[in-house]
């Protein structure tokens, strides 16, 4: 039996105060390389803490109404691997009224 391996990199290049200018990311088994990226959050469990430990980043170009739309769709994206995850179909049903709550709150139009 062999091993499969995947790889993902992230290259954020950042100005003299530390504030990223550039995002891109591969996935060598998804077919993509060096795509470019405004905005990232990324979470990882630490099982031996147990605790999540997380990076959020945006470039210098990530607009404020982009930001209002990554957010809600990455809500909608965790309600859905939560519910895959536990089988707690209420509780994501519950995230997904807080995103339409939060789309109607932040005059968010369909599509994105």
């Amino acid at each position: 039996m062999s091993n499969q391996t995947s790889e993902i990199s992230i290259r954020v290049e950042k100005d003299e105060n530390n504030v990223p200018e550039d995002i891109r990311w591969s996935a060598n088994d998804a077919g993509i390389l060096d795509r470019a990226a405004k905005a990232m959050i990324l979470a990882m469990w630490d099982d031996s803490d147990r605790n999540t430990l997380r990076m959020d980043l945006w470039t210098k170009e990530m607009e404020v109404e982009e930001m209002k739309y990554f957010v809600h769709q990455t809500i909608l994206t965790l309600a859905d691997s939560f519910e895959r995850a536990t089988g707690e179909d209420k509780m994501a049903a519950t995230m997904r009224d807080f995103c339409e709550y939060y789309a109607e709150k932040m005059k968010l139009q369909q599509g994105g």
